[in-house]
């Protein structure tokens, strides 16, 4: 064979390679264009028109984001919420998961059921769990106001008190919410050099000053996704919030969060480009929260 022959040979073979690479790799990139990037494009279109599902769309350009921002009080009620539930759940998922992966990371016997039971939660339905809540916050019959009343505290308002009830919704996320940061930091701590604690034993380092000089240092990757993660599921919340208070935010707007107020606008008041603007405007909030935790780790990571 000549060597033009066989270049020829070789581009053919290239080619046939890459028609079977893009025949393999069209169907994910319509998917992807169908259910992702479709969406996202008419639903930023949408932003800027007014439309009720039943007339044409009429474009009134930033009208919808000049309401949002100027002229509707409930989206700055429903971002106070958002900002305050973020908090209240963030904190204790940090925590409480940090907790609970530093005792399950040992090699002690049985210690797989503690992992099982630990982990429960991440397969249960958030609705489902969130009406088991909703029975156990009962003002008058719930479990948690019984166990309360046997130690002699009086029964505490957990759905009808908006301070409450927004504590409550925060406890039902955190509930759900811990088995899954459990799974990364558990699966990071698995990740550390066993020697590396050995040679902190040798030096007299206890088991906290381990954790807090080893452990943590080495996880940082794995807590900032985890940090990231949380805030992205609480500013998006909306079914456990939705079944624990019902649509309408909870009592006196007390759990009206910004998933409540885009459902409600979407389905409920058939506002679907202000909807459409209230998504792109959780989407920025989200862009900037994440961004500004991502620059902090980079620092962390290399101040370290």
């Amino acid at each position: 064979m000549t060597p033009g022959a066989a270049m020829t040979q070789g581009a053919a073979l290239a080619r046939r390679r890459a028609r079977s690479g893009v025949a393999f790799v069209a169907p994910n990139v319509a998917a992807v264009a169908v259910f992702l990037l479709f969406p996202l494009g008419f639903s930023l279109y949408l932003s800027f028109h007014s439309w009720d599902l039943f007339s044409p769309p009429r474009f009134i350009g930033l009208g919808n984001y000049r309401r949002l921002f100027g002229a509707d009080p409930l989206f700055y009620i429903a971002l106070r919420n958002t900002a305050v539930f973020t908090v209240l759940t963030l904190l204790p998922t940090v925590v409480i998961s940090l907790a609970v992966a530093g005792l399950l990371n040992r090699k002690l016997a049985g210690i797989g059921v503690f992992r099982t039971i630990a982990f429960l939660p991440l397969v249960a339905s958030t609705v489902a769990m969130a009406v088991v809540f909703r029975f156990l916050f009962a003002t008058e019959d719930g479990l948690a106001n019984l166990l309360l009343g046997w130690v002699g505290l009086g029964p505490v308002p957990w759905l009808t008190d908006p301070d409450w009830a927004l504590l409550s919704l925060s406890i039902v996320t955190v509930w759900k919410s811990v088995p899954f940061a459990i799974v990364i930091l558990l699966a990071a701590m698995q990740g550390v050099p066993e020697n590396l604690y050995e040679a902190a034993r040798i030096d007299g380092a206890g088991p906290v000053r381990r954790f807090c000089s080893i452990t943590l240092p080495l996880i940082r990757g794995a807590l900032s996704f985890v940090f990231v993660i949380t805030v992205i599921n609480t500013v998006q919340a909306f079914d456990q919030a939705y079944a624990l208070t019902g649509g309408s935010g909870g009592p006196e707007t007390g759990t009206y969060v910004l998933g409540i107020m885009l459902f409600q606008n979407a389905f409920r008041f058939y506002e679907i480009g202000y909807a459409a603007a209230l998504a792109w405007v959780i989407f920025a909030i989200l862009l900037v929260l994440t961004l500004i935790q991502l620059r902090l780790a980079r620092r962390a990571e290399v101040e370290l």
